[in-house]
């Protein structure tokens, strides 16, 4: 994070950022006091432990009680947690925001939808509801990039009205996952894919996921 100082100190960007912690390693107060020792920190980013495929009976991360313990510091230090896991680890997911209620949580890449098969986006969609009935979860609409496939609205659109229909406009924000999703488009293919699938939502509800929740959540100073 010294890095990130220096930088905004040169250039003024970027305004707010979100830390890496290990949850469950020893030493984790000390990690949180050295990020938060700069006021642009904002929360925490971290992939808890994930099975593979779904359908395997294996406790996810989010169940482990040290990474628990970890994840219960985080309010402590008023910092909120960027999740990113599978769909198939979102009734865990679920269950953490209920126990933590006062720890929002970002959900990163759109629950990694990866599978397109009418039955994986179904379970998908069902693992989503889950999630958005907890009030203090957000979500990131990104990392929908397929290796091979044109990221186009017409293949991506239900992906994205589905998560919007689900948690609401209030709660959703649009993200590129560059440099990541540039192996297959560039930033305005991405951007002007999201603006075509949303045109026809009021302009309030677009402002609010390409501009105004964004500024709200992260709070850039």
């Amino acid at each position: 994070m010294e890095y990130i100082a220096d930088l905004r100190r040169r250039e003024g960007l970027p305004s707010v950022a979100v830390g890496q912690a290990w949850l469950d390693r020893p030493g984790l107060d000390r990690t949180l006091e050295g990020l938060t020792r700069h006021a642009f920190v904002r929360g925490i980013r971290h992939k808890p432990r994930a099975n593979p495929a779904p359908g395997m009976n294996e406790p996810g991360g989010m169940r482990d009680a040290a990474w628990r313990a970890g994840y219960a510091r985080l309010a402590h230090h008023r910092l909120h947690f960027e999740l990113q896991t599978p769909w198939w680890h979102l009734h865990e997911a679920a269950a953490l925001a209920n126990d933590f209620p006062q720890t929002r949580i970002v959900l990163n890449h759109t629950g990694l939808p990866a599978d397109r098969s009418d039955t994986m986006l179904a379970a998908w969609r069902d693992a989503m509801a889950v999630l958005a009935q907890c009030p203090n979860v957000w979500v990131k609409i990104s990392g929908l990039g397929q290796r091979g496939v044109p990221w186009t609205a017409q293949a991506n659109g239900w992906i994205v009205r589905t998560t919007i229909a689900l948690f609401g406009p209030q709660r959703c924000m649009f993200a590129s996952n560059f440099p990541v999703d540039s192996l297959c488009a560039t930033f305005d293919e991405i951007y002007g894919g999201f603006f075509e699938i949303v045109k026809d939502m009021s302009e309030a509800d677009r402002r609010r996921l390409f501009h105004d929740n964004a500024v709200a959540f992260y709070a850039p100073g």
